[in-house]
């Protein structure tokens, strides 16, 4: 038996983006004109008070730009954690957390580290705050699930040989269980450098494929805590799903592919 990802798919790919500057317009449109879905961080106490502004994408725009991906906490005022005591912390990510939930009408419970910087503390707190996850800024240039999703360093910033690693994850072998390319940065940088092309090309090469599921990081952070919860008897033929998420099984006998919905209790074995 192995994992795999809802409706069968046998890798994943994501995208997070973080600031929220006015070049996200692009990027989102570059985005979902190719099929690709995105997290993207934002810092409420920035946010632009009217699209008329130029650095910060105006607060009445969040729900409608960002409709389809995943807005999550960067943090209120882009503050660096690590410098801040406990109770500044909470305020960073929960004033955050409530605007962009105000912002939104949905649940905001993904996060990235401002200036990457964390710690064990500061990790232990998110868990009370709501936050399933916070992605770092340490490229692992692997196709591996994060062993902590408060920790989640992601797969490669987007000028980290971008087109070469993503050639690899097309033909990641069979033996790698749930692979997963995640790709993060900042719109500007596209914007600065001159170099959207970096972008566009990535996305074509990525498109439309049948074997990817093109989620938000909360989707998959959701999706592989749900695998990871999976209850199993002793002889691991009988597998109960105690989650609200459907877990995707691939079985022994001729690779049959199998949905275990919510609550759902399956004998996998031959009777």
């Amino acid at each position: 038996m192995r994992f795999v990802y809802p409706n069968g798919k046998s890798k994943a790919l994501t995208f997070s983006y973080d600031d929220g500057q006015i070049h996200d317009r692009k990027l989102v449109e570059i985005l979902n004109r190719h099929g690709m879905k995105g997290t993207f961080h934002l810092n409420s106490g920035t946010l632009s008070p009217n699209r008329d502004y130029e650095v910060f994408i105006a607060a009445d725009e969040v729900a409608e730009l960002y409709a389809g991906h995943e807005v999550a906490v960067h943090g209120v005022q882009h503050r660096n954690l690590p410098t801040l005591s406990k109770n500044q912390v909470v305020n960073e990510v929960l004033e955050d957390r409530r605007a962009l939930e105000k912002l939104t009408g949905g649940m905001v419970q993904g996060m990235s580290y401002a200036f990457g910087n964390y710690s064990e503390q500061i990790m232990e707190i998110l868990k009370g705050l709501g936050i399933k996850y916070s992605r770092t800024v340490v490229s692992t240039n692997g196709f591996f699930p994060p062993a902590d999703f408060l920790a989640w360093h992601p797969t490669c910033h987007h000028n980290g040989g971008i087109m070469e690693l993503g050639q690899n994850f097309l033909s990641v072998p069979g033996f790698v269980e749930l692979p997963l390319m995640y790709v993060w940065g900042h719109s500007f940088e596209f914007a600065g450098n001159g170099d959207w092309n970096v972008i566009e090309e990535f996305a074509e090469l990525m498109e439309g494929k049948e074997d990817i599921w093109y989620a938000t990081n909360l989707e998959i952070c959701d999706y592989i805590q749900a695998t990871r919860s999976l209850e199993s008897s002793g002889d691991g033929l009988t597998l109960k799903n105690p989650t609200a998420v459907s877990v995707w099984i691939r079985t022994d006998q001729e690779r049959k592919l199998l949905e275990i919905q919510p609550g759902q209790c399956v004998y996998i074995g031959e009777r």
